[in-house]
């Protein structure tokens, strides 16, 4: 049975990338920072929960016990927990709101990967799924025919460019290991105030795809739910 950990999966992209691998078959522990939340999602979706800060190492490592106690081993690692930057207007943003943010959305996922690749490593097939986004893709964001060449937030994107790097940059030094990104798509959430175009449904389409995939599929690829992206 495939066991996989998502961290922020108390609402949104992770809760629903839960319910619907738990359909799947995986045995899935979902990750949350919010100790009340988090355990209120995992009773609902029938799974158990592993409290986890991604921006504190003591957090992470604690959880990574955890699993490695309980489970013993790790198959998927989907690195979901993200944020938006409170501060997005050029003229006054400060290097502690990009601190803030990069805490998040990048350090966070190489905190984790760094945590849990040796319970990964474990697995006959380990896969890490970063959940970036369109908004950190070059090619996108100056693509006229994209929403994406809408959006001016410099920081969120320039997080997630820094993720879809990371993952391609981790992809060629660990080849024993899957490693991708995903773009989930403009999805309404949370995150965005439920302004997305898309269901939760249909923005967790690609997350599931890599975390069900055959044995053998390729690394350092960054996917939508139409495919591959540039």
């Amino acid at each position: 049975m495939t066991i996989t950990f998502i961290t922020g999966a108390n609402k949104g992209l992770g809760r629903e990338t839960t319910r619907r691998l738990v359909e799947a078959g995986h045995t899935v522990v979902l990750g949350a920072r919010d100790q009340e939340r988090g355990a209120a999602a995992a009773a609902d979706l029938g799974v158990r929960f592993v409290p986890i800060d991604i921006t504190d190492d003591t957090s992470v490592a604690t959880a990574a016990a955890d699993i490695e106690r309980h489970e013993g081993t790790l198959d998927v690692l989907i690195n979901n927990a993200g944020m938006l930057s409170p501060q997005e207007d050029p003229n006054s943003i400060t290097g502690a709101d990009a601190q803030r943010l990069f805490d998040v959305n990048l350090f966070g996922a190489i905190r984790t990967t760094s945590a849990f690749l040796p319970l990964l490593r474990r697995s006959p097939d380990p896969v890490i799924i970063n959940v970036t986004s369109g908004l950190g893709s070059l090619a996108l964001t100056h693509d006229p025919s994209r929403v994406e060449s809408t959006v001016n937030a410099p920081l969120y994107c320039a997080s997630k460019a820094a993720l879809t790097m990371l993952t391609t940059q981790y992809a060629k030094a660990l080849p024993g290991v899957r490693i991708n990104a995903v773009d989930p798509g403009y999805t309404a959430t949370d995150l965005n105030g439920h302004t997305g175009t898309q269901t939760v449904t249909e923005g967790t389409d690609a997350i599931v795809a890599l975390a069900t995939e055959a044995p053998g599929s390729p690394s350092g690829r960054v996917v939508d739910r139409a495919g591959e992206l540039p």
